[in-house]
């Protein structure tokens, strides 16, 4: 029987420990995992803590992410106006909830909650309803609470999540809604102001009742005073103050990233609403002032749009994020979108790209000569933007003056499928088509880009020629990346020999985009001290649909976009009529960078090089110069350019062995071009000599005296027609390199004149393949053949 009993007894010893245990075990979990679940709003701050701007939360509350910090002034006021035993009791008030039942079994109804902060946060957590049994739910979670959240804490959950009114939910939020500044900025009087609103939100809030909202403000100001947190001098003009009237509105100061933002946000859904973002508030207000500024006369001309973006060339982290003019109000603008993420027509902008990358893998050299003439390639017809030709630019100057035809002319030795895959590798994303696909166009803004990825591009470059210099010759994989808005921790760096570009080839392409001509100004620009060194290039779209600028000192870069988000183009709408104005006005703002970019010696060669060529000397260069190259351009061609020619003893004449013996011969070194480019060349270029004639009966067969530059060999042309609908004709041009010469032209066998000196001759071929033969007066001949396309059968098919 006693054994019995035992056993009974442990039993239920047993029993009662799992009952406790259970309980306990219950009281634990009786909190969630995550108190409050509502969404936030999108808060954006500058990179010192001041609002940028929030959007609406989805359920279209106005509520501020959590935030740890409560200033000292919204905590005394709370805390003597909701729980001024808060600092001291475990999460309930056994004092007032005694008070507060007595109070409401005496008059019959609830005039009093007795409710802790604590009991506030979890009421405002799980949405119970007011009553007897959900209170003691309430007391029991708030006793939980405590046990794992420190009082500041507490608080801090209760100002992040009580209703302020209308739809605005925790104290940030009230402080920009009501005050339109932040909560630690607010007087005695305003935070005074809001910590009355969560007693009784749907009663008492900004706009209604504000005769009950200003009494019940001064009894807590009242009571401050007698509690000794303020002075009787404070609490009298605090209650002077007047309390808010309606809500005002928030900070609209980056609108498009804060766009981009909520945007990014949708694939992430577990990143933090509240951004600190790199932003440097104060020069945001300023670009986008100067933006308004420029778009005020642009929009005479019906150009809507523009955007700008400075980023800090170090870090890559966005200091400027204008993303349009802002008008709102007026939705034909389109201003709502953001440009900056736009994939655009760049125009010209990637022609630093091509020389750098040309100069890296020993193409050309800095200056190397490049053809300037008319081209057609496989249909393809490049022209100058000021439609004329130099015969042959160096390459740094076709850069400097964004000519299109030699930019095609090095893409073209280049090879578009090249470049194609060098714009992958350096973090242009918005090439959606093989490279096929662009062709040679490429490099004229056949292709789409994105003011983000453009201006991140060239800060890769700036940073990896200033790491090259600062860290022994070496390079840094990870300097190549998009730009940041916000603040990130920077990875050890793995440092390497080589790099997507080496440091010459930067350094000389920053050298060339140097010497573009201001807008607006002479080139003695470049002798005033207060004028910045900047590397910069303009761009502008086909149909003048977009305006670009871009420029790049050792600290900063700056992107300029000008046009329609419509697409529509606008005469005058050009990079360096609309852009690069702004662009230059931002630089001012900018702190000037007193250093240049370091010449890179340790990342190059010496060697000589020809003077009127530009390339590697060859042995019958005269003029030569030692120069700091790229280690590559050690593979690129020796000058072909110049040659040895043999004259007679005046040097009026050309001679050969045919007609003159070698010891009455004088041998002399020339630099000769092909004659299409000695055309143009020698228009522009007075110190060029052409070659001299040849002596008669000395002439060498396989002498090139003649070339068609228009037509190519295997050209498909159209032949226009006229004003009337009449098929017009095509004019053909030539280039003889003696002065004077004569050219008797043929088609298909068929003599239809003769030119002298300048020699163009206008023809009307039927469409189909035809013969064009050219023999000049002493007998040389020179046939090509090319195609007259129907453009009327074109249609048709």
């Amino acid at each position: 029987m006693q054994r019995i009993k035992r056993l009974l007894h442990n039993k239920a010893f047993v029993a009662t420990g799992l009952v406790l245990l259970a309980l306990l075990l219950c009281f634990w979990f009786c909190l969630p995992s995550r108190l409050f679940k509502s969404p936030t709003s999108f808060v954006l701050n500058d990179s010192k803590g001041v609002l940028l701007g929030a959007s609406i939360a989805a359920d279209g509350q106005w509520r501020f992410p959590y935030d740890a910090q409560v200033p000292d002034k919204f905590k005394q006021c709370i805390i003597a106006f909701e729980d001024k035993r808060f600092e001291h009791h475990p999460g309930i008030d056994i004092w007032a909830m005694g008070r507060a039942f007595r109070q409401n079994w005496k008059s019959g109804r609830v005039t009093s909650g007795g409710s802790t902060i604590t009991m506030q946060v979890i009421r405002l957590a799980t949405h119970h309803q007011r009553n007897w049994w959900n209170k003691l739910r309430e007391a029991l979670m708030a006793l939980r609470l405590e046990l794992t959240h420190s009082k500041a804490e507490i608080l801090a959950l209760y100002a992040s999540n009580a209703p302020f009114g209308s739809n605005v939910v925790g104290l940030n939020a009230a402080s920009w809604r009501y005050f339109g500044r932040s909560p630690d900025k607010l007087s005695w009087g305003e935070t005074a102001a809001l910590a009355v609103l969560p007693n009784a939100p749907s009663l008492v809030h900004p706009g209604k009742n504000r005769l009950v909202l200003l009494k019940k403000r001064n009894l807590l100001l009242d009571k401050l005073y007698h509690t000794g947190i303020i002075d009787s001098n404070t609490a009298m003009l605090a209650q002077l103050e007047p309390v808010p009237d309606k809500p005002v509105p928030l900070p609209v100061e980056a609108p498009h990233l804060l766009a981009r933002i909520v945007s990014e946000h949708q694939t992430n859904q577990d990143s933090d609403t509240r951004i600190s973002s790199t932003i440097n508030g104060h020069l945001q207000d300023q670009v986008t002032q100067i933006l308004e500024r420029h778009h005020t006369v642009l929009s005479a001309n019906h150009i809507n749009n523009m955007a700008a973006i400075v980023l800090d060339v170090e870090s890559g982290a966005t200091l400027a994020y204008a993303g349009n003019i802002y008008h709102p109000q007026e939705p034909q603008l389109e201003s709502s979108v953001d440009v900056i993420g736009a994939p655009r027509s760049p125009g010209s902008t990637l022609k630093p790209l091509l020389y750098a990358t040309m100069l890296n893998d020993g193409f050309i050299l800095p200056h190397s000569l490049i053809p300037d003439i008319p081209t057609q390639i496989a249909g393809y017809q490049p022209e100058n933007f000021d439609l004329g030709y130099d015969g042959a630019v160096p390459a740094s100057t076709a850069l400097a003056r964004s000519l299109n035809v030699p930019a095609v002319k090095m893409l073209q030795k280049y090879k578009y499928e090249r470049f194609y895959d060098f714009l992958k590798k350096a973090g242009i994303t918005t090439l959606k088509q093989p490279a096929d696909y662009y062709g040679l166009s490429l490099i004229l803004g056949g292709g789409e880009n994105t003011l983000w990825e453009l201006a991140g591009c060239y800060a890769d470059m700036a940073r990896a020629l200033n790491h090259y210099n600062q860290h022994g010759g070496k390079y840094n994989p990870a300097d190549y990346h998009l730009p940041v808005y916000q603040p990130t921790k920077a990875l050890k760096p793995e440092w390497q020999k080589d790099g997507l570009l080496d440091a010459g080839s930067i350094y000389y392409t920053m050298e060339a985009m140097e010497e573009v001509m201001r807008p607006g100004e002479e080139m003695l620009w470049q002798q005033f001290a207060s004028s910045q060194r900047v590397a910069w290039k303009t761009g502008t779209s086909f149909g003048f649909r977009d305006g670009w600028a871009i420029g790049i000192t050792p600290k900063y870069v700056v992107g300029v976009w000008v046009g329609n988000t419509t697409g529509e183009g606008r005469p005058g709408l050009t990079g360096i009529n609309t852009a690069a104005p702004a662009l230059f006005e931002i630089f001012r703002l900018l702190p000037a960078t007193r250093t240049w970019f370091e010449k890179p010696t340790a990342a190059m060669v010496k060697v000589k090089v020809c003077h009127e060529s530009g390339y590697r000397a060859s042995q019958y260069c005269n003029h030569t110069e030692e120069m700091w190259i790229p280690p590559a351009g050690l593979k690129s061609p020796i000058c072909a350019y110049h040659q040895l020619v043999h004259l007679d003893e005046s040097k009026q004449w050309q001679v050969s062995s045919n007609c003159v013996s070698p010891s009455q011969m004088v041998t002399q070194s020339w630099f000769v071009l092909p004659p299409a480019m000695e055309y143009y060349y020698k228009v522009h270029n007075y110190q060029y000599r052409s070659l001299p004639p040849f002596k008669d009966g000395c002439r060498e067969e396989n002498e090139n005296l003649m070339e068609v530059i228009y037509p190519k060999n295997g050209a498909s042309v159209y032949v226009p027609l006229e004003a009337d609908g009449k098929r017009g004709r095509m004019v053909c041009n030539a280039a003889h390199r003696q002065y004077g010469a004569k050219i008797f032209w043929h088609l298909d066998d068929q003599y239809i004149g003769e030119t002298t000196s300048y020699h163009q001759m206008a023809l009307n071929p039927a469409p189909g393949q035809h013969w064009l033969t050219l023999v000049d007066g002493n007998g040389s001949m020179l046939k090509i053949r090319f195609n007259v396309l129907d453009k009327d059968k074109s249609k048709s098919e």
